[in-house]
């Protein structure tokens, strides 16, 4: 197993535990965009379980190749959703917090393919 890709795929599972955590307990850093660009209040933990889901995913995946491959598309799929809905709601200069947590995953991808 390449070294590179392992340390991609857990600082992308750390990056989107690390978010799910953060709409778990409600940090106002995360939940106040979120109101401000019209998710729903009932919508936060389903998010936060989808982003959490995809973090065992993916150190699984270490394991189970097809899990991760499952759990890297399913949160870049997240995340280029989330941007959608940054760009929905006219708050352009917000685009790059989804990207930051995307790109470690997409780059995971990349290398597990590649290897």
């Amino acid at each position: 197993m390449n070294t590179a890709y392992v340390i991609v795929t857990v600082f992308g599972a750390f990056m989107a535990a690390f978010s799910a955590a953060s709409i778990f307990f409600r940090a106002k850093w995360v939940v106040q965009p979120l109101a401000d660009y019209g998710v729903p209040r009932t919508w936060w933990t389903p998010l936060g379980v989808a982003k959490a889901a995809g973090a065992l995913g993916l150190i699984a995946g270490l394991w189970v190749p097809a899990l991760g491959v499952a759990a890297g598309i399913g949160l870049v799929l997240y995340f280029a959703g989330a941007v959608i809905t940054v760009l929905r709601a006219h708050w352009a200069s917000h685009v790059a917090f989804p990207l930051m947590y995307m790109a470690p995953v997409a780059a995971s991808l990349v290398l597990g393919f590649a290897a």
